[in-house]
């Protein structure tokens, strides 16, 4: 008998887009096709020009052509192969790989860090009860703002990025000019224990950016007018100390605490919607697919320039735009990380069973976030490893090893093609999702890194840690 089967010079293949919609009839395509001829042929579908795409076809990523990604002899003749396309951000944001500032100032631990929503401005709060903003085109100290009589715990920027929420160990929250460094309004006070963390309400909803919300070890969640500096609403119903809080895009608000479950709640009136439960012990971190386009707001790095002074209906316009495109229908995921060594990832409007329990961890998860497209999500942990994960599924894909002690946090690149990482080893580490593997080693820090951030326009990494010193990073 003969064994010898003619294998096929082509085959049929439809393209199909990585949110399940079909592009086109399906077309003969001869299997030697490269990766730059499938990318030509999309945006011919599409009518796009230029847009880089990946290929992936049965879960694995055409990198050359189409025939070394398919296994030749299962395929059978009547099939339609079906190539899922991703697009790619256009702008490529390039490696941070030296330190070009080394800013001392503060007289204590550095415990947060955060750029503007724009990329113009820098600010941090630390132990010694300051906050600090930084001029980037110096890489020197610009404002020290004193107000605070406790420890700074958390900082938050406005989605105008004209202003910047602090929050300190006494539960007292004050807002900042950073243009000037004063502060705005009154000291807001109400909690009875310490401020764990800010979330402002996005620009989509109300370009004005009044309305700040607050959750405290108190167990309370507060949501404030920053301009008449008052409680407007209370959010009561957690039984132990609330650890995060997150402000979405479709008027809902979510908490999680160590009372082991997570809330939704609904903005306008502070009506719980439902509880979510399935942790085994306290939830300490929450991520939003998105959090990166309601952090950005009407400010898209790199593409445009807009600015403060365009028109507030414009702004509050592109942003809604933006959000949409990344949250078709407004169903935002949320993923839990918890004391538990587990993920869970949410449909928090909808459901109230986690879509998917995501196992693997060694020890408790400190950070996670999702990528800045929404397609990827990135869990830190004290077990020194940082894991990566489908966002749709919640499928494991890798771990990245390298640290050697504590992970704390984790930062994207706003293309989305680089993840950082801080860790009590004093370094970070900047790691490529297209090799899954570590790019560059960024030591230089004497001690603990406890808090790192990215800046939206890709140009800037700023860390902080116990060893009191602001770094800048480029490339």
């Amino acid at each position: 008998m003969d064994t010898d089967v003619e294998l096929p010079s082509c085959i049929q293949a439809r393209f199909i887009s990585d949110l399940g919609e079909e592009t086109g009839s399906p077309l003969d395509l001869p299997l030697n096709i490269t990766k730059d001829q499938l990318t030509l042929i999309c945006n011919a579908l599409l009518k796009e020009e230029d847009k880089p795409f990946l290929f992936f076809v049965k879960d694995v990523e055409i990198t050359s052509t189409l025939q070394d990604s398919l296994d030749i002899s299962k395929l059978n003749s009547e099939e339609v192969v079906e190539i899922i396309y991703q697009q790619q951000a256009v702008f490529k944001v390039r490696p941070v790989t030296r330190c070009t500032s080394s800013i001392p100032g503060h007289a204590e631990a550095v415990i947060s860090t955060s750029f503007s929503p724009s990329g113009k401005h820098l600010a941090s709060g630390s132990g010694d009860t300051t906050v600090r903003f930084w001029d980037l085109s110096t890489q020197t100290p610009q404002h020290v703002c004193k107000g605070h009589s406790n420890w700074v715990l958390c900082i938050s920027w406005s989605p105008d990025g004209l202003k910047l929420a602090s929050a300190c160990k006494q539960g007292r929250i004050i807002v900042w000019d950073p243009i000037t460094g004063n502060q705005v309004g009154k000291v807001m006070m109400g909690h009875k224990q310490w401020v764990t963390a800010l979330a402002w309400e996005p620009y989509l909803s109300n370009p004005e950016c009044r309305k700040l919300a607050s959750s405290s070890k108190d167990g309370d969640v507060r949501i404030w007018d920053t301009v008449m500096g008052i409680t407007v609403l209370s959010l009561t119903g957690h039984t132990k100390a609330v650890t995060c809080v997150k402000w979405g895009g479709a008027g809902l608000i979510y908490t999680s605490s160590q009372d082991r479950t997570i809330k939704v709640w609904r903005a306008s009136d502070g009506i719980l919607c439902r509880t979510l439960e399935g942790h085994a012990h306290w939830v300490n971190t929450l991520a939003l697919s998105t959090d990166y386009v309601l952090r950005t707001g009407p400010f898209h790095s790199i593409l445009d320039r807009l600015d403060a002074t365009t028109d507030k209906k414009v702004l509050q316009q592109r942003a809604l735009e933006r959000y949409e495109q990344t949250c078709p229908q407004g169903v935002e995921r949320l993923v839990s990380g918890s004391d538990d060594f587990t993920l869970f990832l949410w449909i928090p409007n909808k459901e109230k069973r986690p879509l998917a329990r995501m196992t693997g961890h060694q020890q408790l998860i400190n950070d996670v976030r999702f990528s800045p497209d929404s397609r990827l999500i990135a869990s830190a942990s004290f077990d020194k490893s940082v894991k990566l994960w489908e966002s749709s599924t919640g499928k494991f894909i890798t771990t990245l090893r390298g640290h050697v002690q504590a992970v704390y946090m984790v930062a994207w690149s706003a293309d989305s093609r680089l993840l950082l990482s801080s860790s009590a080893d004093s370094t970070l580490k900047v790691w490529n999702m297209k090799t899954k593997k570590l790019e560059l080693d960024l030591p230089g820090h004497a001690d603990e890194v406890y808090a790192v951030d990215w800046s939206p326009d890709g140009n800037y990494v700023a860390s902080g840690g116990k060893d009191k010193v602001l770094k800048l990073w480029q490339h």
